[in-house]
């Protein structure tokens, strides 16, 4: 199996005395570490108007890891579109792409958060066109060798060529989020990547898997489990109530996410949100426990197909990503994971 990460960091707000970096420091060093540790990727979020300083501009802050690892896929999960200028967009996305030796993988999405599209102006009813929309301008942008013009509903640009050129040909690959049997049978239809939400209960996530794998060989390709990214909350727990503790961290953190998803009415019903905000759920979702019982969840989500883990929270603590590393990844990855000099 393959082992990445998925999350996000943190700015604090305050006064003189807060240093309002540190949670970014902190996450780009627990990153420079997963590298050394044997982890493949990272994938980062963007949010927007959330009051706990998550992150919002995700290519800034990839780039800045860029610089300080060397292997290290660099991915965004996601990027929504409809926010988006798309030719500034392509361009920045370009630049990290070509600075990183060819490491983007460029994760995008239509977004789901009521009170990002309220604080944008942006009605969410348009997030479909927006995102077509933008997502054709992108690759156009990217594969074009000569000034286009695009006259859309959205966005117009005469004469554009977007400067410098990707790294990657014919471009990074797309990874997209979704899930629907129509959204995703519509990412592979295009040959893009899927990414699949760390919310859905093993069995969903099974069902999911198993739809793109049936939609890649209706259309004639290979189907490659690498090209599909499942998020899961771990956590290496010290005891069962160390465990119950983190598990009551996380559903907090789920029903905080769910407030500023929904719509004043009630009626988003957005696959990322479409299930129960209970313990029981939460447990089920989740890789938490000991090294043990984490290793039996991954052997279940093995039976259903998974083979690329994109590990989120953890605590963001690196004692944490070092006992998965060590007491964990060795029995997927055929040998022991690399461990730091920290350990």
């Amino acid at each position: 199996m393959r082992f990445g990460l998925f999350g996000s960091a943190q700015a604090k707000r305050g006064g003189p005395d807060v240093d309002s970096g540190l949670g970014f420091r902190d996450f780009i060093d627990y990153n420079v570490e997963a590298e050394a540790l044997g982890f493949y990727s990272t994938f980062l979020v963007e949010h927007h108007f959330t009051g706990f300083g998550q992150v919002s501009a995700s290519l800034n802050l990839l780039t800045w890891l860029g610089a300080r690892t060397r292997t290290l896929r660099l991915g965004t999960a996601v990027i929504v579109l409809p926010w988006h200028n798309p030719v500034l967009l392509a361009e920045q996305a370009a630049t990290l792409d070509l600075l990183s030796g060819g490491r983007l993988d460029f994760g995008v999405g239509r977004g789901y958060r009521h009170n990002e599209f309220s604080g944008f102006r942006i009605p969410m009813q348009e997030a479909d066109a927006r995102y077509e929309e933008a997502l054709a301008v992108i690759t156009r942008a990217w594969t074009s060798d000569v000034p286009f013009t695009h006259h859309g509903k959205y966005w117009q640009f005469d004469e554009v060529i977007v400067e410098p050129p990707t790294a990657q040909k014919p471009h990074p690959p797309f990874w997209v989020g979704a899930g629907s049997r129509g959204s995703i049978s519509k990412v592979a239809e295009r040959g893009y990547n899927l990414l699949l939400d760390q919310f859905a209960p093993f069995e969903a996530t099974g069902e999911r898997l198993a739809w793109f794998k049936q939609q890649v060989e209706a259309r004639g390709r290979v189907f490659d489990p690498m090209e599909v990214g499942v998020a899961r909350a771990f956590y290496v727990a010290k005891d069962a109530a160390d465990k119950q503790a983190a598990l009551e961290r996380r559903l907090a953190a789920q029903q905080r996410q769910h407030a500023l998803a929904q719509t004043p009415t009630g009626d988003n019903k957005a696959s990322i949100m479409s299930f129960a905000d209970t313990t029981g759920a939460n447990e089920d979702s989740a890789l938490y426990g000991t090294p043990d019982e984490i290793c039996r969840k991954i052997e279940a989500l093995e039976k259903l197909g998974v083979r690329y883990l994109l590990l989120t929270g953890g605590g963001a603590a690196r004692d944490n990503l070092r006992r998965f590393a060590r007491e964990v990844m060795p029995a997927f990855t055929g040998g022991s994971a690399a461990l730091s000099a920290a350990d």
